[in-house]
């Protein structure tokens, strides 16, 4: 039990962090003037389904929240039996992205956008993460789902976490197209950057 206590206040040490990036990035978005909200042309770029199924599934991550801090019997029978060696990993995991996700925001500034649209006068970011990967905010969000399916140790959040990247993983070769075809230079960015999400790997 006073492990559970211990790894669920880990879990929400972990949100809190990536929801503090989260704030400075819409923050930093709002004091440029730049366009927060989704327009038509996001929605197509990402596909109408897709849109949905993200929409949706921001709801369905704030019901899952609220079940793991109630924490009722339903929610318990789903934990998985991992030792607190690998819960602890995962915290440590999900605190590599969390810094990632801080990293890439305070480079990125004002271009940055939850939607697959760009910034008024879009340039191409080469510095900090983003010499290594082209898509460092994804690969934060990936080590941060990876982080929950370990410190909570629940099938749900492993599910979450799953569909989490899969969609990341899907949504980047359209990001990219839109950068392609909207950001001069990103070609040449992107043939001296190779690795989308892991260096050396993809």
């Amino acid at each position: 039990m006073a492990d559970d206590t211990l790894f669920h206040g880990l879990f929400w040490g972990i949100l809190g962090g990536l929801m503090l990036v989260r704030l400075l990035s819409v923050i930093q978005v709002r004091r440029s003037g730049e366009r927060f909200t989704p327009d038509r042309k996001a929605v197509e770029r990402e596909g109408r389904a897709a849109f949905a199924i993200r929409f949706v599934g921001f709801f369905f991550l704030i019901g899952v929240l609220v079940a793991y801090a109630v924490n009722p019997v339903w929610m318990r029978a789903l934990d998985l039996p991992l030792p607190a060696a690998a819960r602890w990993v995962g915290f440590l995991v999900g605190l590599l992205g969390v810094g990632i996700a801080g990293w890439a925001q305070v480079t990125i500034g004002r271009q940055w956008s939850a939607q697959l649209q760009l910034a008024e006068g879009h340039q191409v970011v080469s510095s900090g993460p983003y010499a290594h990967i082209r898509h460092p905010i994804y690969a934060a969000l990936t080590a941060v789902s990876i982080g929950f399916a370990l410190v909570t140790a629940n099938w749900l959040f492993i599910g979450f976490g799953a569909l989490s990247v899969t969609m990341s993983i899907g949504r980047i070769p359209r990001e990219e197209k839109m950068m392609w075809e909207g950001v001069p230079g990103y070609a040449d960015y992107a043939a001296k950057v190779r690795f989308r999400l892991l260096p050396g790997i993809w």
